[in-house]
């Protein structure tokens, strides 16, 4: 029996002894997970606000974002090749990378006129958070080798209320200026640090995190079921972080004509964070369990047809009803959400051993770099498409998606996955 075999049916056998502290760890990596990633979108949240405070133009600012995606695919790959997190406790790695994200956000209040330094912090924000989302998705792995879809759900939608929580920060009275809200965030990023080094419970399964590779990288990529895999999440990247980065633009835009202008980036700021965090949630909780009792190709593939759909039809509601064009955000940001975690839990199933850690970092470093290109796309042709059609270009990620999860789930690979599910 191979030594990856032997571990797993360990890691089984040891979660069936302790059914109540994992919920317990889950919980609390859960909560310090949601606190950090408020910091990703703490800039997105403030873009009308640093575009008079800095002088820029919204297409300058967008890059505040995209620098956080470009410092964690440099922050994920530097990891991976190094074996940082099997070298070094979770607690620990994920712990002050957390704090290291809080302070380069604080940092930014440093510099109230912009300039160069802002922009290079988010990138080092970027490359902190690297070790903090995807070593939490690895520690909550090895408490759940059973019912694994429906925890990493959980912990995703964690992460989907955090990066929605700068949004909610803006309509606090107390916060309401950019300052306010990174500041705020930065604060729940030094909250973060403190859970996990003090109060998440230690894990009795001993933690060896999948390893990069580079003589592996070939295998992968020849691997069909698992680029298969990787190609669905690719198509879902591609509509994720633009639909959450550029949809409290789209509010605004949409709403401000018919709303007084006073109270227009409160009600922005709340209905972005019910559309990317309350609905989110809900989102990758249900696409947790419907992966793990329907199996991960079903899950994807509705969850990729629902939100396809809403990028194709929420430019129809511009400015043609406050109802309407809310419901179809709150539908969108249930959908897109809702398959995220199933693609990484895929590939672990379809993947060897011996291939994990590098399949996992190309999926990764390749989608968050999508996201790069579909933001700024977005940003670069609002002004020629308008708002009542841009979303379109979004939709070309779920269809993408959808061809790959068909195909993956014709294929007899596919009963490796959420024990036999498809």
């Amino acid at each position: 029996m191979a030594q990856g075999e032997r571990s797993e049916i360990a890691q089984k056998s040891l979660s069936s002894q302790m059914p109540d502290s994992r919920w317990v760890a889950l919980f609390w990596i859960t909560l310090a997970e949601l606190l950090v990633m408020s910091v990703w979108f703490s800039a997105s949240a403030v873009v009308p606000a640093l575009e008079q405070a800095w002088h820029v133009s919204g297409s300058a600012v967008v890059w505040l974002t995209s620098a956080v995606q470009l410092g964690f695919v440099i922050g994920a790959l530097t990891s991976a090749i190094f074996g940082l997190s099997d070298r070094i406790r979770p607690r620990i790695l994920m712990g002050w990378g957390a704090l290291g994200a809080g302070l380069c956000t604080a940092a930014i209040l440093l510099f109230p006129d912009g300039g160069p330094w802002p922009f290079l912090l988010r990138g080092l924000t970027g490359a902190f958070l690297a070790v903090v989302y995807p070593v939490a998705v690895q520690w909550v792995s090895t408490w759940f080798p059973q019912k694994r879809g429906l925890a990493v759900g959980i912990l995703i939608g964690g992460l989907t209320v955090g990066s929605a929580l700068p949004h909610l920060l803006t309509g606090l009275p107390l916060l309401q200026n950019w300052q306010g809200v990174m500041g705020g965030s930065a604060v729940l990023a030094g909250v973060s640090w403190a859970l996990i080094l003090w109060v998440v419970p230690e894990n009795p399964i001993p933690f060896s995190a999948p390893v990069f590779r580079w003589n592996s990288v070939g295998a992968v990529l020849r691997n069909r079921p698992v680029m298969l895999a990787n190609l669905g999440y690719w198509g879902h990247m591609w509509e994720l972080y633009a639909m959450w980065t550029w949809l409290p633009g789209f509010l605004l835009a949409s709403w401000a004509p018919t709303l007084p202008r006073l109270d227009i980036g409160q009600l922005v700021g709340w209905a972005s964070f019910a559309a990317i965090g309350l609905t989110g949630v809900l989102g990758a909780l249900v696409g947790g369990w419907l992966a793990d009792h329907f199996g991960r190709t079903a899950a994807t593939t509705v969850a990729l047809l629902v939100s396809g759909a809403m990028s194709l039809v929420v430019g129809l509601t511009f400015r043609h009803g406050i109802w309407l064009t809310l419901l179809i955000v709150l539908i969108w940001g249930f959908s897109v959400i809702a398959d995220s975690a199933q693609f990484s839990a895929a590939v672990t199933e379809l993947s060897p051993v011996s291939q994990q850690g590098s399949a996992l970092t190309i999926q990764m470093a390749v989608g968050f770099l999508i996201t790069i290109a579909s933001i700024n796309l977005v940003g670069v042709t609002e002004p020629v498409l308008g708002w009542s059609h841009v979303f379109l270009l979004l939709a070309v990620g779920p269809l993408v998606g959808i061809v790959a999860m068909v195909r993956l789930r014709s294929r007899p690979e596919s009963t490796k996955m959420a024990n036999g599910r498809r």
